[in-house]
């Protein structure tokens, strides 16, 4: 019985992961066309072309220019400043950043400088963390090494945006076959998740 409610409860957890940036993308997604919506209805109608779909259209261009604005040092400034003030609150400032950090690893394409995944042991032997392998290491650290090392970036749970670069020689890593998108959902989840076998990914 206690076996079956572990199982459950990874289940549960599991799916959870995957749901709730998709429900929370659609429910922004429709809260802004809903209020394009309303927006429309206070312009008088001789002012508001006949365009299907109008509301959903304004939706996207406004979260294009969200994005837009967002890329530069203004808006990057006015994002930062409306997070400081998010992380005042304890109970959103939890929300946001956990919401914000599963949308940014399924969505944001974070991973896309990540190649593989593998284990190395840190802090000691024996003991194991996940990292991503980014390539190889060239010049002069290469140069100076006997081994063939390999740049590794080891995240940090529950915030795999954050953590820490090694070089590893290459003989010391154990490579995984797990998708990068499985091992965010790994570290995320601090061990609840368990990726499935059998999920391997393309070799690069």
């Amino acid at each position: 019985m206690k076996r079956l409610t572990t199982s459950l409860k990874n289940y549960f957890l599991t799916g959870l992961l995957v749901i709730l940036p998709i429900f929370i993308t659609v429910y922004v997604v429709l809260f802004l066309i809903r209020g394009m919506d309303v927006v429309l209805k206070l312009i008088p109608a001789k002012y508001v072309p006949e365009i299907p779909g109008l509301g959903f259209i304004l939706a996207v261009i406004l979260i294009s220019a969200v994005g837009l604005l967002t890329r530069n040092f203004a808006g990057r400034k006015v994002v930062q400043l409306g997070e400081n003030m998010v992380d005042r609150i304890p109970l959103v400032r939890i929300i946001y950043s956990g919401v914000k950090q599963l949308l940014e690893a399924f969505f944001v394409q974070k991973t896309a400088a990540f190649r593989r995944v593998a284990l190395l042991e840190y802090p000691r032997r024996g003991v194991y963390v996940i990292g991503f392998i980014t390539g190889e290491s060239r010049g002069e650290v290469q140069r100076k090494t006997d081994k063939n090392m390999i740049n590794v970036f080891v995240p940090t749970t529950p915030n795999p945006t954050s953590g820490f670069y090694v070089l590893i020689p290459e003989d010391e890593l154990v490579g995984l076959d797990m998708t990068i998108e499985d091992a965010f959902k790994l570290i995320i989840s601090g061990g609840i998740f368990t990726p499935p076998e059998g999920t391997k990914m393309a070799k690069k």
